[in-house]
């Protein structure tokens, strides 16, 4: 993948909750030796923070001043914990207080900013694969490559129902597939950054492939990519 990485070095992939943003990132940044960045935990980081430290999670103010004065720490190759005032957390992110609250902390823009700043200040050294919900359209609207991962709600619903199950909570299909059409409309029609494919965005969809094939067909893109950039 050398040479590969040579002419691509830094890859942006945005899509919905459970459209296997997550996996497929970080495998793809294994194949390319590259390191790997969940802009989501980021979010979740700074939300778990204000469960500890706000009264009230509709205090935008406050909510931006932790953005601004806690900077996010991302820990390993795979960016699967992060240290944020000097604590290490990982499996805390992913709690259900986190979850019901993260799309509301994301929507105030000067959180964005702040992490936006953070993210483009570690997307600079290249060879990074970085994966949220606007990447390409905000944060990296120069990658190299741009990807948007699709699905059906049903099949992401259905992802995140089996994750969930996995992970020994006990929840129905039909609340999942409720969640997560809020959590899209939450995700689209926020004023600041909304979720949507950038306009040279490649557009995948998931719904019917394995991690392993939809990690080929990004490789097999970036492969494609570099040939054009050498012709």
């Amino acid at each position: 993948m050398e040479s590969m990485a040579a002419d691509v070095k830094v890859v942006a992939i945005d899509g919905p909750v459970a459209s296997g943003k997550t996996v497929v990132g970080r495998d793809l940044a294994k194949q390319l030796g590259f390191r790997y960045l969940d802009t989501g935990m980021m979010y979740r980081a700074i939300t778990w923070l204000a469960l500890q430290r706000l009264d009230a999670m509709y205090d935008e103010p406050g909510l931006e001043k932790l953005a601004h004065e806690y900077p996010i720490e991302i820990i390993g190759q795979e960016g699967d914990n992060v240290r944020i005032n000097g604590q290490n957390v990982g499996a805390e992110l992913r709690d259900p207080s986190v979850n019901s609250r993260v799309s509301l902390v994301s929507q105030v823009s000067g959180v964005r900013r702040a992490l936006v700043r953070q993210q483009r200040g570690l997307a600079e050294e290249g060879k990074i694969v970085m994966v949220g919900r606007d990447i390409g359209t905000v944060v990296l609207p120069d990658a190299d490559l741009k990807v948007y991962l699709t699905a059906s709600v049903q099949d992401r619903a259905r992802r995140r129902w089996q994750e969930m199950l996995g992970q020994g909570r006990d929840t129905e299909l039909d609340q999942v597939v409720r969640e997560t059409e809020e959590r899209d409309r939450m995700d689209s029609q926020r004023a600041d950054s909304p979720l949507k494919p950038a306009q040279d965005a490649w557009v995948l969809d998931t719904s019917k492939l394995k991690v392993e094939q939809v990690v080929k067909a990004i490789l097999d893109r970036t492969r494609e990519l570099a040939r054009v950039s050498r012709t």
